[in-house]
């Protein structure tokens, strides 16, 4: 998808999310390790839950954000995920399968940390923090939530 304006750049977010929990999904009922399926199926919920969500900006953002053009200082770097998924995360251990997730998180985060530096609309500065906080705040409940798993 080409990213032009914030509106593309919201549904490219929901888009990633959407194809990360079908593919976690999917690869739940291939993997052979009953924890890292638990732990497939966890994480596929909790994307399904972010498309609704990020889904939910782009339907209550000002259309006049949504509208401008974001190109100019989007420097697109695609995020490094299992875009195919031929089954990668069925072949991966619970660590791997953690390490693969927050990976992703991070490169979303970091992507609009990013932006936020450089918009120079304060109502797209006000989307992107939002956009942001989402992020960061459900990467690091990914965190707790894994770690208690990794406990149990």
């Amino acid at each position: 998808m080409e990213v032009k304006t914030f509106g593309d750049l919201v549904d490219w977010t929901r888009q990633l999310h959407e194809h990360l929990a079908r593919c976690l999904s999917h690869c739940a009922d291939h993997n052979e390790e009953e924890r890292a399926r638990m732990l497939l199926t966890y994480l596929a919920d909790h994307e399904n839950e972010m498309e609704y969500v990020v889904d939910e900006f782009k339907n209550r953002a000002d259309p006049k954000v949504l509208n401008t053009y974001v190109y100019d200082y989007l420097e697109h770097r695609p995020i490094r995920t299992h875009r195919t998924c031929d089954a990668p995360y069925a072949a991966l251990g619970f660590n791997e399968i953690c390490r693969e997730i927050f990976d992703f998180h991070d490169q979303v985060t970091d992507l609009y940390r990013n932006l936020v530096g450089k918009a120079e609309i304060p109502e797209a500065r006000e989307l992107l923090e939002s956009l942001l906080e989402l992020e960061q705040h459900e990467a690091m409940r990914l965190v707790r939530q894994t770690g208690r798993m990794d406990d149990l």
